[in-house]
């Protein structure tokens, strides 16, 4: 019993349809890293779990663009205020010490 071509041609269409369908989901998601999952697909694919790794991943939220600098934003954040806390303290010693200087002695 012989093929049409055709149908040869929707059937491996549908296939190829599936197999790329996270990249796919990602495309229409607008994922930022759209040719990644696509790579990872294309070469790890062909597993289960790889399929379902890169159907996963394609469902996922766009990291924020600007990680880097709220990372760098964040941490210099806590260093001001780990300096502004420490030379609260220090100037809170220091009046404490003048403080005690100028109490008179028994």
């Amino acid at each position: 019993m012989q093929s049409h071509p055709v149908v040869l041609a929707a059937a491996l269409a549908a296939a190829l349809a599936l197999y790329f369908l996270p990249a796919l989901i990602a495309d229409r998601r607008r994922r930022t890293d759209l040719l990644t999952i696509a790579l990872f697909n294309a070469v790890l694919g062909w597993t289960v779990l790889g399929w379902l790794l890169a159907l996963f991943w394609a469902f996922q939220r766009n990291p924020p663009q600007d990680l880097a600098v709220q990372l760098n934003e964040k941490q210099r954040y806590a260093g001001m205020r780990g300096f502004s806390r420490r030379l609260s303290d220090r100037v809170q010693a220091r009046a404490a010490r003048l403080a005690d200087r100028e109490r008179p002695s028994r």
